[in-house]
């Protein structure tokens, strides 16, 4: 009986380490895969792995390095269920066979912001990836081009984004949630979708059903309409007319007028923010936002939205034609006059040798006019720094170069 319960004993241990050695080695093998189908946008770093005999798959001090960023984004725990011991070992040595009910859980993901990690939100051009007028445009500059960046977040006091999120599949729907200390909570539900994996792709099959997208801002895009009111030298209310227009123009590009109640809608989101709630359908054309026709009076149904809890009836887009925006990208040449031997005052300086201007006072005029003044604290090859005096402290501007049309040094005139 001693030598049964023995042998047991020794089958329990030799199964066991059996189990934690497979569940490492083929989870070895699926990290690997999946940083050779990343390794053209990224480097991704698979930290500890580690097991439990419930179905759990545990990486510890995991790290993404888009190649787009200057910074990692950490993950302290990665936690996969799949719910059972036979279902993990299933799933890692062939993803496609994965049962209909898992979960994933990411904890500790931490990001920390840097002054140039990102050039903008969205394209600093004014376009988007496919070459389209931008539609979001949040501009915290004094020229209305130049949009909301990570140095902006950093001068609102936001150093980093820190949170956790989680994906649970099961046989009947997706349900993903991603929450974040202080900058709000993004919750999807999804129902009669389903996460594939299938020869390295990941891809989401669905059906009828549109999917709910809420997202909860935590008094966030209060913090940035009065930074970025106060950053443009205008009042709340006209900087959010501003971004509403930005939209109104990239949507007339593109053949499309908002309702009344959309815009209204937009608006009050980027003065107040809160919880917002819509359906959205991905397989459909602009996501399966309702398009009517302006020929027809139409009264039929709008884009299911929900704004802190209630129902904004007349949510939709109208057909109409392209209006594209004229913009000059030719700056006028300013008249240089002579300057006077002796005289401190404003003389023009050529842009290509701003770097030698470093903490000398200068005057830049933007292409819309706007005139900036101040510190030059710093040059790259696409914009430079103005540091000016608020409040008793220094806020520095950076301004693309692109749109700058005078440059002027305070200095002493020199013979010419």
């Amino acid at each position: 009986m001693r030598r049964l319960l023995t042998t047991l004993v020794i089958l329990v241990l030799v199964g066991f380490a059996a189990f934690k050695a497979g569940v490492w080695w083929l989870a070895d093998q699926r990290m690997a895969d999946a940083r050779q189908a990343l390794e053209q946008y990224g480097v991704l770093h698979r930290g500890g792995i580690s097991s439990g005999i419930e179905g759990r798959l545990v990486l510890n001090g995991a790290s993404w390095q888009d190649f787009e960023l200057t910074q990692p984004l950490n993950i302290a725990r990665a936690e996969f269920d799949a719910g059972s011991p036979v279902n993990l070992l299933t799933g890692l040595a062939d993803p496609s066979r994965m049962l209909p009910q898992w979960s994933v859980r990411l904890d500790g993901l931490s990001l920390t912001l840097d002054p140039t990690m990102l050039r903008s939100w969205v394209t600093a051009e004014g376009v988007n990836s496919e070459g389209e007028q931008a539609l979001f445009v949040l501009s915290c500059a004094p020229d209305p081009r130049q949009q909301l960046g990570s140095g902006d977040l950093i001068r609102m006091g936001i150093t980093g984004l820190a949170g956790e999120a989680f994906l649970q599949q099961d046989p009947d729907r997706i349900h993903a949630e991603l929450n974040t200390i202080s900058t709000g909570s993004l919750e999807l539900d999804w129902p009669e979708a389903r996460v594939r994996l299938q020869d390295g792709e990941v891809t989401v099959s669905s059906g009828t059903e549109p999917l709910q997208l809420t997202l909860r801002d935590a008094g966030l895009m209060r913090r940035i309409a009065a930074y970025c009111a106060r950053e443009a030298g205008v009042k709340p209310d006209e900087w959010a007319r501003r971004s509403l227009d930005a939209l109104v123009a990239g949507l007339e590009a593109r053949g499309l007028e908002p309702s009344g109640q959309l815009k209204a809608l937009y608006r009050q989101w980027l003065l107040e923010g809160g919880e917002l709630t819509v359906s959205l359908r991905p397989g459909d054309a602009l996501f399966g936002i309702p398009v009517r026709t302006e020929e027809v009076e139409q009264t039929g149904r709008g884009w299911p939205v929900r704004y802190n809890g209630a129902g904004v009836p007349d949510v939709y887009l109208t057909e109409t034609q392209p209006v594209m925006a004229e913009t000059s990208d030719v700056a006028v040449a300013p008249v240089v006059p002579r300057e006077n031997t002796g005289v401190e005052g404003w003389y023009v300086a050529d842009m290509a040798n701003a770097d030698q201007w470093i903490d000398h006072k200068v005057r830049v005029t933007l292409s819309n006019d706007k005139v900036v003044d101040g510190r030059l604290v710093s040059v790259s090859e696409k914009e430079l720094e103005v540091a000016r005096l608020v409040a008793g402290g220094e806020v520095a501007y950076p301004m693309l170069i692109r749109v700058i049309t005078n440059f002027e040094v305070w200095r002493r005139g020199r013979a010419q």
